[in-house]
């Protein structure tokens, strides 16, 4: 069904703006709200654009970029952010990875268990 990545969401301190791919419409709210928090507040934070985006096989990735003439955007600061999120929210990013590998993917949840 899918090939290559998959942005589930993404925020741009640029535009101001987050945007949720419609394929995930059927998240539980409180999961989208969260992760709606989890992606501006690092973009208010560190700058650029923070995108989680599935891989190939269902892992999921931060992927932060920014544009070459913001002076703003803290390099260092966006891997101990993105580090202090995975440890902080890895239940939320399991399950997530769960549910893109079950949902999307077709494998069998029992086998993943």
């Amino acid at each position: 069904m899918y090939q290559d990545k998959v942005v589930l969401c993404a925020s741009s301190t640029y535009n101001k703006k987050f945007w949720m791919n419609d394929d995930f419409k059927m998240l539980p709210e409180q999961i989208k709200q969260e992760l709606k928090i989890m992606c501006v507040l690092f973009t208010e934070d560190i700058g650029g654009v923070l995108s989680l985006e599935f891989e190939e096989d269902g892992t999921l990735v931060f992927h932060v970029d920014s544009e070459e003439s913001d002076y703003l955007y803290d390099d260092i600061g966006s891997i101990l952010k993105i580090k202090q999120m995975q440890k902080e929210k890895a239940e939320l990013l399991e399950a997530l990875e769960l549910y893109y590998k079950v949902f999307f993917l077709g494998e069998d949840a029992s086998e993943l268990l």
